[in-house]
């Protein structure tokens, strides 16, 4: 199980210095999520260790949602204000999701169609 968490934390400070040298814009655990993804694609599978520890850590997912709970509370005034912005980007979002999500699945299937 340490080895599991040793992982984790090691590909998270990858990500970091990746982030603080070479790529600022991006977030470093995201940085070094996606090399753990990379890594664990080029090693086709996932130890019994990362295995035991990511499911340890999924079984706290909802404590991750209780900061932000507590922002939306501190910040009801600035929501209510900026209501209709708000939901204005929140549905042009999902609508741009939705299209580019459709665009792609029909690039792919176009694709394995004509391979077939």
């Amino acid at each position: 199980m340490i080895w599991g968490l040793v992982q984790i934390l090691l590909f998270q400070g990858i990500g970091e210095l990746i982030s603080q040298f070479a790529l600022p814009t991006l977030p470093g655990p995201v940085i070094g999520l996606v090399l753990l993804i990379l890594w664990l694609a080029l090693r086709k599978g996932i130890n019994a260790d990362l295995a035991m520890v990511a499911d340890g850590f999924s079984q706290y997912f909802g404590l991750l949602f209780v900061p932000a709970a507590v922002g939306v509370v501190l910040f009801l005034p600035q929501l209510k204000a900026n209501a209709l912005a708000i939901i204005c980007a929140l549905v042009g979002s999902v609508i741009l999701t939705i299209a580019s999500a459709a665009i792609v699945v029909r690039f792919l299937s176009l694709e394995k169609s004509s391979h077939d």
